[in-house]
């Protein structure tokens, strides 16, 4: 499935703003759990019920994204035309409702996807041992998922294949890219959410970090030196973007998985494409998409390409990969 974008949308910025924010999005009704966590926090997790024996994806959202983002109600609503089951896990903080433990999440969140996936999974088979597992991820999901099936290599296999959509896979390059020209848009959208976070985080716990530091933080070099680093136990900004960039992982994986990355996203820069990976791996770049975009056909346009392109790796990854 080739990807081209419409004559309309020209851009790698047009090609992600428009869909992220002005596209319709389809109706969807989905059903919440409350997960505790191995740390007494929670997260809520949104469910659609799929027939039996069908397959099941879990799709980890982007930084401050939701069951509400384009791309995962695109998803859920072409997995419930399929009769496929769905999940949507939320990163602590992102499910409308503040999260109780001194932290966050990250990009490089291996345990917190670890544990999510093995429970899903657990339930899942429980029910349907027989029906297949996969897991799909965009965005900062897209680099978590891919972290952890490489940190997890073979054990990873509980999953039958994997999807990572515009992953920030290289996040030192990602995150300086993110700090310059038009592309503090996108950094002051996902600053004017996460500082109000971090206000009550302080309420919850002072002197978790420096209020003030925070507050002045104009990019996401400087939030994520102040407040997630030191949160999640890096030393500082460089080692945290260093060690949880998927780049250094890909090579590791056992799963077959897709790396899809348009090569005009504004967040990824084409250059820094990795341009190797295990044999398990299908690095896919296509010319145009933007960040998590994707949209087609004539004007106002579709979210169809994206879902198809999900469902359509998945389903023929067994036979390419044996």
């Amino acid at each position: 499935m080739q990807f081209s974008s419409p004559w309309w949308l020209a851009g790698g910025h047009s090609q992600t703003i428009y869909p992220a924010t002005l596209m319709r999005k389809p109706e969807l009704v989905l059903r919440r759990e409350r997960w505790i966590t191995p740390d007494q926090d929670f997260i809520d997790v949104d469910f659609l019920d799929g027939e039996a024996g069908r397959p099941c994806l879990v799709l980890f959202h982007g930084l401050e994204g939701s069951s509400n983002s384009h791309y995962a109600r695109a998803l859920m609503a072409k997995l419930q035309q399929l009769g496929w089951s769905g999940a949507i896990p939320h990163f602590r903080g992102c499910s409308g409702e503040p999260n109780q433990a001194p932290r966050f999440y990250h990009s490089g969140d291996s345990q917190e996807i670890d544990w999510i996936i093995r429970r899903l999974h657990r339930e899942f088979k429980t029910k349907y041992p027989n029906a297949k597992f996969y897991a799909s991820g965009v965005s900062l999901g897209g680099n978590a998922l891919l972290r952890w099936l490489g940190e997890s290599q073979h054990g990873a296999n509980i999953i039958d294949a994997a999807c990572a959509v515009s992953a920030p896979l290289d996040l030192t390059n990602s995150g300086a890219t993110l700090s310059r020209g038009f592309n503090r848009v996108y950094t002051r959208n996902f600053l004017q959410t996460l500082k109000p976070k971090c206000l009550h985080k302080l309420k919850q716990f002072p002197k978790l970090f420096d209020q003030e530091r925070m507050l002045a933080s104009k990019n996401l070099y400087e939030f994520d030196n102040i407040v997630t680093a030191p949160l999640h136990g890096y030393r500082d900004v460089d080692d945290y973007w260093h060690r949880a960039s998927a780049c250094w992982v890909l090579n590791d994986i056992r799963v077959p998985s897709l790396v899809l990355n348009a090569q005009n996203d504004p967040f990824m820069p084409a250059r820094f494409l990795p341009k190797t990976a295990s044999s398990y791996v299908t690095l896919d770049y296509p010319q145009e998409g933007g960040h998590v975009g994707f949209a087609t056909g004539s004007f106002p346009g579709t979210l169809d390409w994206l879902p198809n392109k999900i469902i359509c790796y998945l389903t023929q990854s067994e036979m390419a990969h044996g």
